[in-house]
């Protein structure tokens, strides 16, 4: 899977799931710390699972956890919801510099046809004990807070999806990316391109992916090149993703361009 096992460094992403931006005058300076892994597989064969956090810094850190249901909007906006479908402990973390502490996660309800999503929130604390005196130099500790998406999935696995609805309007293309299997994958690489009537390419543009979970789909929109849109016979998607790949071509409506 994309990033299993693999390591992720924070240096001062507050916002992350907020998307807070500060601009205040000044350097910055956050903490360091790592955790492993930064996805999480729960199976019938495997229902638990450890995450370890390592403080990278030379400061005391704390930490506090929390867990949620994870699901998506068509936008790819975030939606969170209580539950009680996975546990894990500690709750609470301190660690000295260079220390190393593992939270244990577990599954409390079966496996169903369908893969389950959740997100696991790692939030560093302020400091018990400030330390004496201003931040030199006008620096700006900032607290971190990141999520590690839990997957509870089931036994037989499908990757599948496709590209649909495919239409343009008044120049602009949308369609939609739709998980059709029963995990979810990767857009990795979402590729549009622009064929002349005699098959030549006119123009080819790259969109962002991220995570589709089963069953969702994602909504993209891109605004056509004023003075190549004329000139289009017909437009494709190709969606790359770790394990599977589609795409879809449109014969370009009449008019679209202007209407």
């Amino acid at each position: 899977m994309f990033f299993s096992g693999a390591r992720v460094r924070v240096l001062a992403l507050f916002g992350l799931l907020h998307g807070v931006a500060l601009s205040q005058p000044g350097s910055v300076r956050g903490a360091t710390f790592t955790v492993t892994p930064i996805q999480v597989f729960l199976s019938a064969k495997n229902p638990s699972a450890l995450l370890t956090l390592r403080n990278e810094s030379k400061e005391a850190l704390r930490f506090q956890f929390s867990l949620f249901a994870w699901d998506q909007s068509p936008k790819g906006e975030i939606l969170l919801t209580p539950t009680d479908d996975i546990v894990f402990f500690p709750t609470l973390v301190t660690l000295a510099p260079g220390e190393e502490r593992r939270v244990r996660v577990g599954a409390t309800v079966p496996v169903a046809s369908s893969e389950k999503s959740y997100r696991i929130f790692v939030e560093e604390l302020p400091p018990l004990k400030k330390s004496d005196g201003p931040e030199p130099g006008g620096q700006v500790q900032l607290l971190t807070k990141m999520g590690i998406p839990i997957f509870l999935q089931p036994d037989r696995r499908i990757v599948e999806g496709r590209v649909q609805g495919m239409s343009v309007r008044k120049g602009a293309l949308s369609f939609q990316v739709k998980n059709t299997g029963n995990v979810h994958f990767v857009a990795e690489q979402i590729r549009v391109k622009g064929y002349a009537p005699a098959g030549d390419t006119i123009f080819e543009r790259q969109l962002e992916g991220w995570y589709i979970l089963s069953g969702r789909l994602q909504t993209y929109e891109l605004e056509l090149p004023k003075n190549e849109c004329f000139g289009i016979g017909a437009l494709a998607v190709e969606v790359q993703g770790a394990q599977k790949a589609f795409k879809e071509r449109l014969e370009m409506p009449p008019r679209a361009c202007s209407e």
